[in-house]
């Protein structure tokens, strides 16, 4: 057994998919020791806050603030709110909308840009091809700019005894806040999902609870494989024939599409994360029961196998100790298989909205459906739905390389 241990973790990609494997089941583990709060608490007042540190604007007013030498002039202030999206799209309005050459635009050139933009943007104008919402984001634009071109500073007023509100102080656009001095901040890595949730918090809890349904359902399919397969090669007869039957029945109807019909009929209020897993467990079965039962037939008739027969050993006996440990490491290659295809398969039935139906955890592909049913893959909120794709192909990646590693150790046809 040791020395079966160290030919395993000799195997480079063995070794490599374990230590990426370990690296996100400890980060599955420490990380909800250091950040305690509940992982689907809606911190955010809104849908996808993009990554960042966030303070509270009050705050930032109230404390003290520092004067820096730094360019507030115009041009300035345009070439830092302007991006490159929104120069693009101003260009292409005016080419398409305002009569402007297009050899006239510089894209590069913040304040002739807007000075182009200024005298010949309305909104009152023929705007045919452009939808409803690129309409409302040209108005948004453009009070955005006359903002920027508003004068510098800030003025805050206070309301006295009578109601009237008077100035008291003036935020210029060369003062800074020191973050340190703030009492309230909040660090996004990740922003936030579409129920205004920390999206990093709610990732490592759902991969935590996909992985929870992983190792339920590959446990359930493997076991039953593996029980089904041993019985069926090495009785052989009408036993065999009754196993086999059954298996064919189920290998030739899909296995997902018998999978999305009985989480279908289980119905939404009573699916939860341990029903689905069983759910998943059942149905994928069958390509272990064949491969167990074709590695029986090859030992079942082996000299050993005979021997402990004419001894009179109980079939019980034969099979646990003359044949199960000859294909054990297949049973764990099997088993590493199972736990990948089980996460998949939950993916794919949240993405259906076939998935858990829960208020109180989450799993990889219910983010992934919540994110594609408020469209953060078209609002350009990645870190809603990548990070989730990432680490669903990282699992997967690595369990996959771990089996191929334990395939290159056991199996000497691929052996160098």
């Amino acid at each position: 057994m040791l020395n079966t241990i160290k030919q395993v973790f000799h195997s480079p990609k063995f070794v490599t998919g374990f230590v990426i494997f370990m690296v996100m089941l400890l980060t599955i583990i420490i990380y909800p020791i250091i950040v305690t709060a509940d992982p689907l608490e809606m911190i955010g007042n809104g849908n996808f806050f993009k990554p960042g540190t966030y303070v509270n604007t009050s705050e930032t007013i109230s404390a003290k603030q520092y004067t820096f030498n730094v360019d507030v002039s115009q041009a300035s202030k345009l070439d830092r709110q302007l991006d490159d999206t929104q120069r693009t799209k101003m260009a292409d309005w005016l080419v398409r909308f305002g009569g402007v050459d297009e050899s006239e635009i510089d894209t590069s050139d913040s304040v002739a840009l807007v000075e182009l933009w200024k005298n010949n943007y309305s909104k009152d104008v023929d705007q045919t091809g452009l939808i409803a919402a690129d309409k409302k984001y040209f108005v948004r634009l453009d009070t955005k700019i006359d903002a920027m071109l508003a004068s510098s500073g800030i003025i805050i007023a206070q309301k006295d005894e009578e109601g009237t509100l008077s100035e008291q102080s003036t935020v210029e656009d060369n003062s800074y806040v020191n973050i340190n001095d703030l009492q309230t901040s909040r660090t996004l890595i990740l922003g936030t999902d579409n129920f205004g949730r920390d999206t990093l918090t709610e990732l490592v809890s759902a991969a935590k609870n996909s992985l929870k349904i992983g190792l339920i359902a590959g446990s359930i399919a493997t076991v039953i494989g593996l029980v089904l397969g041993l019985l069926s090669g090495y009785l052989g007869g009408i036993i065999d024939n009754i196993i086999t039957f059954v298996t064919n029945l189920f290998t030739v109807i899909p296995s997902f599409v018998l999978l999305v019909l009985i989480s279908y009929s289980v119905g939404q209020g009573s699916r939860g994360i341990y029903l689905v897993a069983i759910i998943i467990g059942c149905t994928s079965w069958t390509w272990t029961t064949r491969s167990v039962r074709s590695q029986v037939i090859s030992l079942r008739n082996r000299d050993h196998v005979n021997l402990s027969k004419l001894s009179g050993h109980s079939l019980f006996r034969i099979i646990m100790t003359d044949i199960l440990p000859y294909i054990a490491s297949y049973v764990v290659m099997a088993l590493i298989l199972q736990i990948s295809s089980g996460i998949l398969s939950e993916a794919q039935l949240s993405m259906l909205g076939l998935g858990p139906a829960t208020t109180e955890s989450a799993t990889l592909g219910l983010m992934m459906n919540w994110a594609t049913l408020y469209s953060a893959h078209l609002n350009g909120s990645w870190w809603a739905y990548f990070p989730v794709i990432f680490t669903v192909a990282l699992i997967a990646f690595s369990l996959n390389l771990m089996n191929t590693g334990l395939d290159q150790v056991f199996n000497p046809q691929l052996r160098d």
